[in-house]
């Protein structure tokens, strides 16, 4: 039986107590700007499409989109498009995008139908473009309770009360006569099935905003916070929460899965995210993508501060910690000097 048990902090103390490590590889962030890609929060399909083709063109290092995609993933794998869709009709990843992903998935010989895109719950996805069943692809919510493997395991000493919805929820027909609403606690969080068996390569797409919990809602939480039951724990703002992100996404379910990371930055929200807070938006109009999700997430909180200065409103970088912890784990660059911003012009 898999038991995918962690075990927070102990490896990134231990890593820091044995001195120096070894110098890692630059990691480099292609940019994509258009100001043609979105208007009055309107996509112009056809601008973001080539945006996505050069991002993947230019990363891969490939001539042809479908060979582009096709060096990413081969023809048995199954392919999952994380997406966040949080933000309901203005503040979800945008359906252009993901068509554009589809699009050159299936020009790299994946049949349409193979591939599922998902978020943890799917509210205000048709608002914001998506058309149920009409796709062509797959589009999954996480079910409650039986959308979480019991055999993938995220365990950490920090206790979390449990809802309905999460795998080890007792409900008042399940619980011991004794048992109080205060015992139903677990340090123990699922892996969503998506996750665990039915993806084996997945395309991280999240949106360019902050989380008000977490810092941002980025690449790193992209793939944690929205796969897992009983996540409220690591959402309290806390430093040994927050910084536990980096320790879920370790976790080979995760990390070596993700083979791509496209961050979603036409309209970009400094504060009150993930949900729409369209008085703190940014028509960005930008693609960013990587291999690398810490490098994309640290060059996201950078120009997320700013946008925050401007407003005068308090750093949120000390609420994502954890990209500085998941550096140190050696899932990527967080350090500005090993970091290259690449601008991919027509």
């Amino acid at each position: 039986m898999r038991n995918v048990a962690l075990v927070l902090f102990c490896a990134i103390a231990s890593g820091l107590a044995q001195g120096p490590q070894p110098t890692p590889t630059p990691s480099i962030v292609y940019s994509v700007h258009d100001p043609a890609s979105i208007k009055g929060y309107k996509t112009n399909s056809r601008v973001v499409h080539e945006m996505v083709n050069r991002l993947v063109l230019a990363a891969t290092g490939q001539s042809d989109v479908g060979k582009a995609w096709a060096s990413l993933v081969s023809p048995s794998d199954r392919i999952g498009i994380k997406i966040s869709a949080a933000g309901g009709e203005l503040f979800t990843t945008h359906h252009d995008i993901v068509n554009a992903i589809v699009e050159g998935l299936v020009g790299g010989g994946h049949p349409r139908s193979s591939i599922i895109v998902w978020d943890r719950s799917l509210g205000g996805i048709k608002e914001a473009g998506y058309r149920l069943g009409m796709d062509g692809y797959q589009l999954k919510a996480i079910a409650p309770r039986d959308g979480y493997d019991p055999k993938a395991i995220l365990s950490a000493p920090l206790l979390g009360k449990l809802v309905w919805g999460d795998f080890d929820f007792l409900s008042d027909a399940r619980k011991m006569p004794m048992l109080s609403d205060t015992e139903n606690t677990s340090n123990v969080s699922h892996v969503s099935n998506i996750v665990s068996t039915e993806v084996n390569k997945i395309i991280n797409v999240p949106v360019m905003s902050v989380s008000e919990t977490n810092g941002i809602a980025g690449c790193i939480y992209n793939m944690t916070i929205p796969n897992i039951d009983n996540w409220r724990r690591f959402a309290q703002g806390s430093r040994f929460g927050a910084e536990s992100l980096a320790e879920i996404y370790a976790n080979p379910l995760i990390a070596k899965k993700v083979v791509f990371n496209l961050m979603d930055g036409l309209i970009a929200q400094y504060a009150g995210g993930p949900q729409s807070q369209p008085n703190y938006a940014v028509h960005h109009a930008t693609l960013y993508a990587s291999r690398d999700p810490v490098a994309l997430d640290a060059i996201a909180v950078k120009y997320l501060e700013q946008w925050r200065a401007r407003a005068s409103l308090p750093a949120i970088g000390p609420l994502a910690a954890y990209i500085d912890s998941a550096s140190q784990l050696g899932l990527g660059n967080s350090v500005p000097n090993r970091i290259e911003v690449r601008n991919i012009g027509r």
